[in-house]
């Protein structure tokens, strides 16, 4: 089993309010933290949430740093599923948070030398303080998918159909996913200081499950999470129904 701290509650409501509470504790005791952002419909109420403590209590993120886990290769910056909008939608136009230091994978060009780079920028920030991640329903993290070695750094990965089917709702009627992403490896990931995951829904469940209960393995890449010492999982008990029997 692993070592992974769960926090558990009634609703996802609940659990945006709990890690944006978490985030922006983190971010008060430390102003220069370099956050590492994830994207997907879980993570709008969070983003909604840290938006709200930012107005009422004055949460600033002026002196912190973020990078987000993935972005859509061929995609433009602009394109309204690509997730440099979804973050400029959701978190960074309405918070403080510097925009040369809100960075995304530069998908648009030569993606392998955006992947050097992404690394690179990382290591120039001393590496990512807190990692938020999503799971996907095959376990993936980021665009990690099942085979993906724990040791991978800043890649391209090609989706599978199942990612490509889950994120089609993001896009245009009659437009898919590009086939490929530039995406954080899980060495990357498993660099970070902590580990944030979401999950919320009776769907992530069994995904949740094979992550944290049964052996680390490449057919779930989350399960990699096993190897990492501070990790919480923040999740409705929807999703954790089956954390009380084997995977």
């Amino acid at each position: 089993m692993t070592k992974a701290q769960f926090q558990v509650f009634p609703s996802p409501e609940a659990v945006a309010g709990a890690v944006a509470s978490h985030i922006g504790g983190v971010v008060r005791t430390r102003p220069q933290t370099v956050l590492g952002l994830a994207t997907g419909k879980t993570f709008v109420p969070i983003y909604e949430a840290l938006v709200r403590l930012s107005g009422e209590t004055g949460l600033s993120f002026a002196e912190a740093s973020s990078f987000n886990l993935d972005e859509y290769v061929g995609l433009a910056p602009d394109h309204p599923a690509s997730f440099r909008r979804y973050m400029e939608d959701n978190f960074f136009r309405h918070v403080d948070l510097p925009a040369e230091r809100a960075l995304l994978p530069e998908a648009g060009g030569d993606a392998e030398a955006a992947c050097l780079a992404y690394e690179a920028a990382i290591a120039a920030r001393g590496g990512i303080d807190v990692q938020l991640l999503g799971i996907g329903r095959n376990g993936h993290i980021g665009f990690n998918e099942p085979g993906s070695a724990f040791d991978g750094r800043t890649q391209v990965a090609r989706l599978t159909p199942s990612t490509i089917a889950a994120n089609t709702s993001d896009f245009p009627a009659g437009e898919l996913p590009p086939p490929e992403a530039i995406t954080m490896g899980i060495g990357t990931i498993l660099d970070a200081r902590e580990i944030v995951l979401v999950a919320t829904g009776a769907a992530k469940a069994e995904a949740l499950t094979r992550a944290f209960v049964a052996l680390p393995d490449r057919d779930c890449p989350a399960s990699a999470l096993q190897q990492h010492a501070h990790v919480t999982v923040f999740c409705d008990e929807a999703a954790f129904a089956g954390m009380g029997r084997p995977a």
